[in-house]
């Protein structure tokens, strides 16, 4: 369960990463505010609560420490550096006027500003509504939850990030083991291989959470707004601004895990620095 809660952790932050400028830094940053892939960067924190599960301990038993050490490694800022450094070589011109053209329009704010309202939630706290708005959608016979699961597929959503996701338990897993975290020690080819086998169950597990999660955070959207969303994200430009954010997010993501795991040695459970 801890996984499968972790694995939604980053994958509810899917959506909302989005393009900035590649040029100087202040346009960069101030295309990531306008888009929100600035808060997409901030929800990365969430996810590490669920990390110290991975290796079998619980993060309420280091106390404030813990908490502490989230801050630390997860600091906003520092995060967008990160991020900032790799846009301003790898974003191209066309791909950005793209999105921007997109992303910049009413309908554009108001998809950023759903979607950054929704890495303030746990998706246990708009589960429940989140049900109730899907079955609201199929009994009134909506497109809506098709247009999810398109996007969904535009994107590469779950492919991507189960990816994603193993990666950065692989990397976390690894960097813990040889840090002496854990006293286990690992084969980089057979640790994959071993989680691989759990791909199955999380695929199932976010396509199950698609429609739900999407049903809440675009439940002020017409079927109209969110066909022009589906279409939006179907074009080959946005699609490339999605594999290259998402690309960002996940590689710092590994990053900030691989940290925190030698950081955790430092640690111990009730420490209160």
């Amino acid at each position: 369960m801890a996984v499968r809660k972790m694995l939604l952790a980053i994958a509810l932050s899917f959506w909302a990463v989005m393009p900035a400028k590649a040029a100087e830094h202040a346009p960069i940053t101030e295309f990531m505010a306008v888009t929100g892939f600035d808060v997409a960067l901030e929800s990365m924190r969430l996810s590490a609560r669920d990390a110290p599960t991975m290796l079998g301990l619980d993060a309420d038993d280091f106390g404030l420490s813990w908490s502490r050490l989230a801050d630390r490694v997860f600091e906003p800022e520092a995060l967008k550096s990160d991020a900032l450094d790799i846009l301003d070589k790898a974003l191209t011109e066309d791909v950005l006027a793209h999105a921007t053209g997109f992303y910049g329009s009413k309908l554009g704010q108001k998809l950023v500003a759903a979607e950054n309202e929704s890495h303030t939630l746990d998706f246990e706290d708009r589960e429940a509504e989140g049900m109730r708005l899907a079955q609201a959608l199929t009994a009134r016979g909506s497109p809506q939850p098709q247009y999810f699961l398109d996007m969904a597929q535009s994107i590469g959503y779950v492919g991507a990030t189960i990816k994603a996701y193993r990666e950065v338990q692989v990397r976390f897993l690894m960097a813990a083991s040889l840090a002496g975290l854990i006293d286990r020690r690992f084969d980089e080819v057979d640790l994959r291989a071993m989680l691989a086998q759990q791909d199955d169950e999380m695929r199932q597990a976010m396509s199950d959470k698609l429609i739900v999660a999407n049903a809440f955070t675009y439940r002020d959207f017409t079927d109209r707004e969110m066909e022009i969303y589906r279409d939006a994200l179907a074009m080959p430009q946005m699609m490339e601004v999605y594999e290259l954010m998402n690309a960002i997010h996940f590689t710092i993501m590994a990053d900030r895990f691989e940290r925190m795991a030698v950081e955790m040695v430092k640690l111990t459970p009730t420490q209160e620095l």
